[in-house]
C-alpha cells in the first residue's frame, strides 16, 4: 500500500463496477457513483476489460449484499459496516431512511477515501473507523466510531479476505460474535488453488502473481465444508455458502453476452 493512497486493488475493484456500469446489459449491481469515486481522468483499462469473470464476481458479490442488507433493513437493522470499505460507495446511494453506515478501513485507504467522498458529496449519516485488522482490535474500533453494540449490526466484508492472514480472518469473525445485538454477516472468499484446473487454474495463476508483484498477495484460502465448521464453532448460524453454478444461475442466466463467474464464493450467515 502506497502512503496516502488505497490499495492497487481497492482501485480496480471499483474500476471493475465502474466498468460493469458501461458494458454490461442488463446490470447485475447498479454503481453510478463508481467512476466518480475514481476520479475524472478515469478511464478503463484493456487489460480490465479482458477479465469477465472477475467483473461478474465483483457485481454479483455486491449485488447480493445489498440485497441481504435490504432484507435486514426490513427486519429493523438500522446499523451497516462496510469492513475494508476500500471505494465502496454504498453511503452514497444508501434508500434506507434512518440507517447508519460505517465504513471501517485501513487508516491510508481511508484518508484517501475521505478526500473522494468530498469530491463527490459526504453522504449524510456516514461514520469512519479507521482500523488495521492486522494490528487492531475490532470491536474497539467500532464502539470508538459510535457503533451500538447492543443492536443488530450488518456486516458487507467483501474483496478482503484473500489478502489478510489466516489468523486474521478468524480472530475478525470471533470479535462479531462479541456484539451482543448480533450480526448478519456477508463475505466472499477464494478456494485454495490445488482445487482449480484447467483455464480457471491459469487465469487464477495469473492474477495471483499479478498482485503478488504489487505487494498486495493472496495470502488466504478456504474450502467450504471446514469453513462452515469454524463457522459453526463461533456460533455462526443459517450459514449459505455459494458458488460459480449458483452464482450464475441466480444473477447471469439467460445473458446473451455470456457474463457469468467461474471462480470465488460468496457467504451469507448470522450470529
Amino acid at each position: 500500500m502506497r502512503h496516502g493512497q488505497p490499495s492497487r486493488t481497492a482501485i480496480a475493484a471499483a474500476a471493475h463496477r465502474a466498468q460493469h456500469q458501461l458494458t454490461d446489459r442488463p446490470l447485475v449491481f447498479e454503481d453510478p457513483l463508481a467512476a466518480k469515486m475514481l476520479g475524472e481522468d478515469w478511464k478503463p483499462k484493456a487489460a480490465l476489460l479482458g477479465r469477465r469473470s472477475m467483473r461478474a464476481f465483483i457485481a454479483a458479490r455486491s449485488r447480493l449484499a445489498e440485497d441481504a442488507l435490504a432484507d435486514a433493513y426490513a427486519r429493523g437493522v438500522r446499523q451497516h459496516l462496510v469492513l475494508g470499505a476500500g471505494l465502496d460507495t454504498f453511503a452514497g446511494r444508501n434508500p434506507h431512511q434512518g440507517l447508519k453506515v460505517f465504513e471501517a478501513d485501513h487508516p491510508e485507504t481511508q484518508a484517501w477515501k475521505r478526500r473522494s467522498w468530498h469530491s463527490v458529496g459526504m453522504p449524510e449519516g456516514l461514520t469512519f473507523a479507521p482500523i488495521d485488522l492486522e494490528q487492531q482490535p475490532l470491536v474497539d474500533a467500532l464502539v470508538t466510531a459510535g457503533v451500538e453494540p447492543a443492536q443488530p449490526l450488518f456486516v458487507a466484508w467483501l474483496g478482503v479476505t484473500p489478502y489478510l492472514r489466516r489468523e486474521t480472518v478468524m480472530s475478525t469473525l470471533r470479535a462479531l460474535t462479541l456484539l451482543s445485538g448480533g450480526v448478519e454477516l456477508v463475505f466472499d472468499y477464494g478456494p485454495p488453488p490445488g482445487s482449480l484446473s484447467g483455464p480457471i487454474r491459469t487465469a487464477y495463476d495469473v492474477r495471483a502473481a499479478g498482485v503478488a508483484a504489487i505487494g498486495e498477495p493472496w495470502l488466504t484460502h478456504f474450502e467450504p465444508a471446514p469453513l462452515a465448521a469454524e463457522l459453526i464453532a463461533l456460533d455462526f448460524t443459517q450459514i449459505e455458502d455459494i458458488g460459480p453454478a449458483e452464482i450464475n444461475a441466480r444473477y447471469f442466466g439467460g445473458r446473451e453476452d455470456g457474463l457469468r463467474v467461474l471462480a470465488g464464493r460468496i457467504v451469507r450467515t448470522r450470529t
